[in-house]
């Protein structure tokens, strides 16, 4: 077996430094290390060529091994720094996405509506099953009927509906109306839960779990997620 010459590390360093590698020398060899390089890598295996035995020299296909599996471990590693960064880039995109939602309103399920800043209310039912008569009723605080709309017949699936009407003095006031929904199927008359849009009043980018996390006026903290469908106030 053949001895190393004292002159090999200097002579792979001068290689390594044309192939744009560092050598341990420019890393620091006094620090401490984890984990092997392409420095580290390209040694070892010019160590092993160099006393690798004549007679039995290391095959091709040992060696295209070894190349490919520092490759894969290589590509490994940067595909972690890859997805690192694509995290820092989501967590800006979840700050835009919740200050744009400010000022605006999501279509939430719930039986509790205010006028927005056109003094109108809108909302969608989703329908399990098609109904002979539709009907959307609204009450204020002392569960007195204040408006009712008649959707008539409809079939199975979402079904919008809208107030635009509403008087002055039910858009100023402190608590929400309620918004009750019936429909006549197969079985008879029965309540199906509406949603309606309600307004954002802040918003939290959250975690790479939560996401975006609204707080919505009435039904507090809601999962950006979960959000079927946005309108801006200003519609």
């Amino acid at each position: 077996m053949s001895n190393i010459d004292p002159n090999s590390t200097a002579t792979l360093n001068k290689i390594l430094e044309k192939i744009g590698v560092k050598s341990n020398e420019d890393l620091g060899v006094g620090k401490k290390k984890e984990t092997l390089g392409q420095s580290d890598f390209l040694k070892l295996m010019t160590t092993q060529l160099q006393n690798q035995d004549p007679f039995s020299p290391m095959e091709n296909g040992d060696f295209i091994a070894q190349m490919a599996q520092f490759s894969t471990v290589t590509g490994i590693a940067e595909m972690g720094e890859s997805l690192k960064s694509l995290s820092n880039q989501l967590g800006e995109f979840r700050i835009a996405t919740a200050t744009n939602l400010l000022g605006h309103s999501v279509l939430v399920p719930g039986n509790k509506v205010r006028p927005n800043s056109n003094g109108e209310v809108h909302g969608v039912l989703d329908l399990p099953r098609a109904s002979s008569a539709t009907n959307i009723v609204f009450s204020n605080t002392a569960g007195e009927a204040v408006h009712s709309i008649d959707l008539g017949s409809q079939a199975s699936g979402l079904v919008g509906f809208s107030w635009t009407d509403i008087p002055q003095e039910l858009i100023g006031q402190e608590n929400p109306l309620k918004v009750e929904a019936f429909m006549n199927g197969a079985n008879g008359r029965s309540g199906v839960t509406p949603s309606v849009f309600a307004e954002v009043l802040a918003a939290s980018t959250g975690d790479s779990k939560t996401g975006v996390v609204l707080e919505v006026k009435d039904y507090g903290n809601i999962n950006a997620a979960d959000v079927r469908k946005f309108r801006s106030n200003n519609i």
